[in-house]
């Protein structure tokens, strides 16, 4: 830092991306403060997969957490029939090998206490709910919902897809429907196919269901439905009904339903938001999913919140302008975060498409297109890009 003031960072939202900044930033010399709306950092939400762009982010600036114990690898992933046949194998082992890093499973609330490990020294405070923010000369008030007012120098908005600092922002949206509901969960899980490291996607008509093992003997696995979204709010189904959707698939889908315990299920709407080409002003901005929602198919929301995160830290670590470093840290981010959530919507319309011949039309070309179209994919998701030294 060139000025002898310690500026002061707030970050709303204490998620992947939220963490990862607060991290950076305090290695970069600021006084972070992280304020969380839930009411306690602990075990919730279901797992994600933490591709190798997101390890390789974090080793650039030097946050290399703990992952012992609380993520396993997987070099590959499988796509299969309702029944389990095997459609095609996408195996990204070759690609980790080149950039360094492994590709992991993980529960969010391990990933979230790795990263909250790395945060030490940055304050975080749970049950603070943001309802806006105010520009007041150099600095900013962020506003909270029990009526305290708290100043800085920057605000970060991870807040997610709910984010208040997003509204404040652009003002209220409608969300883009993705056009079904996804239902997840990690339970206790033991069998025969699922082998260390296994992670595959069973496709039928309008559904897809994912097993992946995230070890010490559990699975995350989600399924998917096509249904309006305003149908997927209200859905009330429940265990039962999942069980009956499923009904004839692959014996291991449904005995991981059958083991899954009926309150752990979470259910939501698959949406996203329209991409936003500003992200921010003065020294306000958005990162992760409160900048560019994007629906699940490629696994990668973890993994670009991270990358926001770790740029967003490179680009004020040297300047005493904020604004400027968070105009460069937009301008750095935009396309690459455009190109994840257009690609990730195109995949899941192609994922749950329903009429018979359009995914007989799916099953060919992924079992017949040229390796090297999908590999070019892959490496271009999983090779992160820094800011320039």
């Amino acid at each position: 830092m060139t000025t002898n003031r310690t500026k002061k960072a707030l970050v709303i939202g204490a998620g992947i991306g939220g963490l990862t900044a607060a991290a950076g930033l305090a290695r970069a010399g600021y006084e972070v403060e992280v304020y969380e709306r839930a009411s306690g950092l602990r075990p919730a939400g279901t797992a994600l997969s933490l591709m190798s762009n997101a390890l390789t982010a974090l080793d650039t600036i030097g946050i290399k957490p703990d992952f012992e114990g609380r993520a396993v690898v997987f070099d590959s992933l499988r796509f299969l029939t309702r029944t389990g046949r095997p459609i095609r194998t996408m195996h990204f082992g070759e690609i980790a090998a080149e950039v360094g890093q492994p590709n992991l499973a993980i529960h969010r609330a391990d990933l979230q206490q790795a990263l909250l490990e790395q945060a030490d020294g940055c304050k975080v405070e749970v049950g603070a709910t943001a309802t806006g923010f105010t520009r007041v000369g150099d600095e900013v008030r962020v506003d909270f919902q029990d009526g305290r007012q708290v100043y800085g120098d920057v605000v970060i908005g991870a807040d997610g897809f709910n984010s208040a600092i997003r509204r404040g922002l652009v003002g209220a949206e409608q969300p883009n429907d993705a056009g079904y509901i996804c239902w997840r969960a990690t339970p206790q899980f033991r069998h025969p196919k699922v082998t260390d490291g296994y992670a595959a996607h069973y496709w039928g008509r309008g559904q897809r269901f994912g097993l992946v093992d995230i070890g010490g003997g559990y699975v995350y696995w989600w399924a998917t439905k096509n249904m309006p979204a305003a149908q997927a709010r209200v859905w009330q189904g429940g265990k039962e009904a999942i069980a009956r959707l499923f009904a004839g698939w692959a014996p291991e889908v449904r005995q991981t339903i059958e083991a899954t315990p009926a309150e752990t299920i979470h259910s939501v709407p698959e949406e996203d938001r329209p991409f936003l080409e500003r992200w921010g002003e003065g020294p306000v901005t958005l990162l992760g999913d409160a900048a560019h929602p994007m629906v699940s198919s490629l696994g990668q929301g973890a993994a670009i919140a991270i990358e926001d995160g770790v740029v967003l830290a490179q680009c004020l670590a040297s300047t005493d302008d904020v604004a400027g470093g968070l105009r460069a840290y937009e301008d750095h981010r935009r396309e690459r975060a455009r190109a994840i959530v257009e690609a990730s919507r195109g995949l899941s319309r192609i994922e749950q498409l329903q009429h018979p011949l359009w995914t007989l039309g799916r099953r060919l070309y992924f079992q017949f297109a040229p390796e090297r179209t999908f590999r070019e994919q892959n490496q271009a998701a999983l090779t992160f890009q820094g800011v320039p030294a």
